[in-house]
């Protein structure tokens, strides 16, 4: 459980010691707007993104399902500043053919993006929860973001982005399903 008021202090005590007055007009608010602010950035936190996945469809569909360019935006663990930009996801469904509703996919990259995180773990988290919730024969996962602490402070080099990568099943194992599913979120 997110602690709004201990967040609201802390905010607080870090205006101050950065030696800025809290009470100024453009401060005073802003502890209470940080804490909630962060009550919706870390919504993901205490959830399992396998909850998402639960209910599915036995179609027999036994080909390739993927999403790509799914928007998210996350804060990096280390800096808490943002990192954002696109997840792909696929999967091949488990021999019973059953799928889940594609929003379901972007509701597990929204429930892992909304934690600080790395980008690694990000893209782990999200091929585990939907190769395991789904009993898929395959899952990968794709990530490619850029991310603040790169580009406001420290290098500074906008427009570098960070490509992570996760295969599990046969995505992992079958050299020809691995190049369908990035041939398929390449747009070749």
């Amino acid at each position: 459980m997110i602690d709004v008021e201990r967040i609201r202090k802390a905010v607080r005590e870090i205006i101050e010691a950065i030696g800025e007055d809290p009470e100024r007009d453009g401060l005073r608010d802003t502890p209470q707007r940080v804490a909630e602010m962060y009550l919706e950035l870390f919504q993901g936190l205490g959830k399992d993104p396998r909850e998402e996945l639960r209910v599915g469809f036995e179609l027999g569909h036994q080909e390739m399902v993927v999403l790509k360019d799914i928007p998210f935006y996350s804060l990096c663990e280390h800096h808490l500043l943002p990192f954002y930009g696109v997840a792909h996801v696929g999967y091949i469904p488990s021999r019973d053919g059953r799928i889940v509703g594609i929003s379901k996919l972007a509701r597990v990259v929204e429930t892992i993006a909304r934690r600080p995180q790395v980008q690694e773990r990000m893209t782990t988290e999200i091929a585990d929860a939907v190769f395991s919730a789904l009993n898929a024969r395959a899952a990968g996962v794709v990530i490619q973001a850029e991310h603040m602490c790169m580009i406001m402070r420290g290098i500074k080099k906008p427009g570098a982005n960070v490509i992570t990568s996760a295969l599990r099943g046969t995505f992992h194992t079958n050299p020809a399903s691995r190049a369908e599913f990035f041939s398929l979120i390449h747009g070749k």
